[in-house]
């Protein structure tokens, strides 16, 4: 398989810069020193989390050893009467489930998979309704096992199953708190996962293949596309043909000359897959005030709204191409780097995950950072943390309400190249938030991301505190109307999503970042209407290319 056979990278006259950092790599051996786990190729010094990060690169080939093993607990699950599954996880643990729930679907006979990555007291308390604890399988997915969300969303759902321990089963590292935990409360399995495989890379561990196995997709054909990724972008491949070289080469030139903003264009089955992509590029290269910022779920707009730090990245399954491609060609007309790459079928995915993990990976090489580590998240947590204990004893501040003259002083201070980011810490998919997207995006000709919390935190959260300072953010909380007390704790949910909003803040401003947050209190409708209508905003049904994309998080 050639890289021409699926992708077609359309640079204009960065062209040359690409073709030069290939010829430059394969000089320096670079194919064969990535498969040797070379350090050298990101820092002089070996370093935690890169020397032990590199599993990744065998698992398409391993993992094929586990398909059998996956298979029959799919067909137990069955057995078991198992009508509903539910992943609670966070960030790599949660994002692979979710792509391949909405990509694929669930097969005849085979159960439902939702993912529940919200600490949102309404989103969980409404996630609860209507399940049969007897019918349902908990997957409690947490590679360090000790991720708070996930155990806080362990416990609610251990309570909801009468402490029924075979309707769990643990996706966790070896000798973790987490498989202590299953092992002593009698859950129905454990899968362990390998410790020298990141989060973000994790897709074809047991954190991705355990909820495909359940939904019955085709685990052979995914990982033998995989494989064959891998294979064409072997340690004796040279660079210029290697897809994922390729590819990386041209993300980290673009974003050296400017184009750092990846805005990504799906056709309808595959428009979950971005997503994924989010997190492995962002929390990959934002670092040490650098970074490729991916743009994902922004609705297509008029060309000139589109500023000369973009390139695209264009996902086509084939059959699906028509209504998207005028607009690509538009975007060439106007200078802009348009990507391609173009799947026969759904379970080409596997071939795409790879091609991105090589391709991030290279891109690291090219900013000068190490891929692999995440310097920036802890500081969320742990003012995350403090915030919670400030409640705990009254001494939380008081915070005044966002004016509109605050909201047009947060607008005026934008300029060309920056990038806004919308921060939801609300019900995931209950209202448009991908409304005010566009609607921010046309009113400011800026790239715009948006997510909600806190899932962004193990996604995006990195970029946003360690990448590239020309950015803002807009914080959107409410008041629950629920408070979810979370069982064997001293908290509830409502109280855990407001510390972890105000430890990000916190976070965002000790990295110099300018954060305005609105809070919508009880009505969350009537604030974002009136944030919409300030903007300009459409409604949803006037939006074009909303019927594209699938809801998020829980409400689907």
């Amino acid at each position: 398989m050639s890289d021409l056979e699926t992708s077609a990278l359309s640079l204009g006259r960065y062209g040359e810069a690409v073709a030069a950092r290939l010829r430059q790599w394969d000089g320096e051996d670079f194919s064969r020193r990535l498969w040797a786990r070379d350090h050298t190729l990101w820092t002089p010094e070996p370093v935690p989390e890169l020397t032990d990060r590199m599993g990744w690169l065998d698992l398409p080939a391993s993992m094929q050893g586990e398909i059998d093993r996956l298979e029959r607990f799919a067909l137990e699950a069955q057995g078991a009467g198992i009508e509903r599954v539910f992943v609670l996880g966070m960030g790599g643990s949660s994002l692979a489930p979710e792509v391949f729930a909405h990509t694929f679907g669930s097969r005849a006979g085979f159960p439902e998979l939702r993912v529940l990555d919200t600490t949102h007291p309404d989103a969980v308390e409404l996630a609860s309704q209507g399940v049969d604890p007897a019918k349902t399988l908990f997957l409690v997915s947490s590679k360090s096992g000790g991720t708070l969300e996930t155990l806080s969303l362990f416990r609610f759902y251990w309570q909801l199953s009468g402490g029924a321990g075979r309707q769990l089963a643990a996706i966790t590292d070896p000798g973790t708190s987490l498989e202590r935990l299953a092992r002593e409360r009698g859950f129905r399995t454990v899968f362990s996962t390998p410790g020298e495989v990141g989060g973000r890379y994790s897709a074809f561990t047991f954190f991705g293949l355990v909820p495909a196995a359940l939904l019955g997709v085709d685990l052979r054909g995914l990982l033998e596309r995989g494989r064959a990724m891998a294979e064409a972008c072997g340690p004796e491949v040279p660079a210029a043909q290697s897809p994922g070289l390729t590819l990386g080469a041209a993300l980290g030139e673009l974003a050296l000359a400017g184009r750092d903003k990846v805005t990504f264009l799906t056709t309808p089955s595959l428009a979950s897959f971005p997503d994924w992509i989010e997190q492995l590029v962002a929390e990959s290269t934002g670092k040490h005030g650098k970074g490729i910022v991916p743009v994902v779920r922004e609705r297509p707009g008029r060309t000139e709204v589109y500023g000369d730090d973009r390139a695209f990245a264009a996902l086509l399954l084939d059959g699906e191409t028509e209504e998207l491609e005028p607009r690509l060609a538009a975007l060439e007309a106007t200078g802009h780097p348009v990507l391609r790459f173009r799947l026969g079928s759904r379970l080409d995915l596997g071939r795409e995950i790879f091609r991105w993990e090589i391709a991030t990976a290279a891109a690291g090489a090219v900013l000068g950072i190490n891929p692999f580590d995440q310097p920036d998240v802890q500081l969320a947590k742990e003012l995350a943390a403090r915030a919670m204990k400030e409640q705990a004893n009254d001494q939380a501040p008081e915070a005044s309400p966002a004016t509109a003259a605050d909201v047009q002083s947060w607008l005026a201070g934008v300029r060309p190249g920056d990038y806004l980011g919308i921060q939801a810490y609300l019900v995931p998919g209950r209202e448009d938030l991908h409304g005010i997207q566009a609607a921010l995006r046309d009113r400011t000709r800026c790239a715009v991301t948006a997510g909600y919390g806190p899932r962004f935190l193990h996604s995006t959260g990195q970029l946003h505190k360690g990448g590239p300072g020309r950015c803002r953010f807009l914080q959107l909380v409410d008041t629950p109307a629920q408070t979810v007390p979370v069982p064997e704790t001293d908290y509830s949910f409502a109280k855990l999503i407001r510390a972890q909003a105000d430890g990000d803040r916190q976070a965002l401003e000790q990295r110099g970042r300018v954060v305005l947050r609105l809070d919508l209190d009880g009505d969350v409708p009537g604030g974002l209407g009136r944030l919409r209508e300030a903007l300009g905003a459409r409604s949803r049904v006037e939006e074009e290319g909303d019927e594209t994309l699938p809801p998020e998080g829980i409400w689907r």
